[in-house]
């Protein structure tokens, strides 16, 4: 497994590489590899091929974010899974918060083999949402949202202000995502704490409405938001390799059909 030189401590691309199953994972809002790198090495040390991109605007500056369109942040994580499926047979969509709705939004429009989330976001549950479009033209920036973590010393790395005009890009995303989530038909595993500060149950409630592809739950009781630095983040880690390996015993089992003949068959 090979790990690019880090241009900083929390803006690095991480590459893993395995045989024939790859991930593709992405970090969260403000945020950057670094909230997810243990668990993408975790995850290229059981043999998969791992590409964990930096998304555009983060890992910079939060004025730079502020220039950036969701669709940017998308088209990172899409290109880091076309790059795995000219690689691999199966390819997977894992993510935290954002990440995860990226994730998502890859299974609802790749022929992903199945999907693992961490506290997926699917709705801005603050009331100044309602006014966002109008609110970035006259507030620049808001407190952070970082560091929900409940390990003692632990921080993520996100930016220390949340720019007011990415926020609304992040609504769009999520309007846009919930639309598609229909579309989803690999299972799909969830990971989620008991206490998160950021992302509210109204997303979780909105996930279980829209996918009707199997949706699993595992609830994390010693974590928050940021739960793949958090004390539970081993159980994420382990809990993500067992059901890759349960997934693709299924699909082996599944009329026998081979690796190869699945690549194939995706072009069709």
């Amino acid at each position: 497994m090979n790990t690019l030189p880090d241009p900083s401590p929390y803006a690095s691309t991480f590459t893993g590489d395995g045989p024939s199953v790859g991930v593709v994972m992405s970090h969260g809002f403000t945020g950057s590899p670094h909230s997810m790198r243990p668990w993408a090495e975790y995850l290229a040390a059981e043999g998969y091929a791992v590409r964990l991109p930096l998304l555009p605007g983060h890992g910079t500056s939060w004025q730079d974010m502020s220039t950036r369109r969701w669709q940017e942040w998308h088209h990172a994580v899409d290109a880091a899974y076309l790059e795995l499926q000219s690689e691999c047979d199966f390819v997977f969509a894992a993510g935290l918060s954002m990440g995860a709705t990226l994730a998502l939004r890859i299974a609802a429009t790749r022929p992903v083999a199945g999907t693992v989330v961490v506290n997926p976001g699917l709705v801005i549950d603050d009331p100044r949402a309602a006014i966002v479009g109008a609110l970035k033209y006259v507030m620049k920036t808001t407190p952070a949202i970082a560091n929900d973590i409940r390990k003692p010393g632990v921080e993520e790395g996100a930016y220390p202000r949340t720019p007011v005009a990415a926020a609304h890009e992040l609504k769009k995303l999520y309007k846009d995502t919930r639309a598609l989530l229909p579309r989803i038909s690999a299972p799909v595993r969830v990971f989620r704490s008991t206490v998160d500060h950021v992302i509210s149950d109204l997303s979780i409630t909105k996930l279980k409405e829209s996918v009707t592809a199997p949706l699993e739950f595992i609830a994390l009781e010693n974590s928050y938001h940021v739960a793949t630095l958090d004390n539970d983040a081993p159980e994420i880690f382990r809990g993500s390799a067992e059901f890759i390996k349960k997934t693709m015993a299924g699909i082996g089992a599944d009329a026998g059909r081979s690796g190869s003949e699945f690549r194939d068959s995706r072009h069709e």
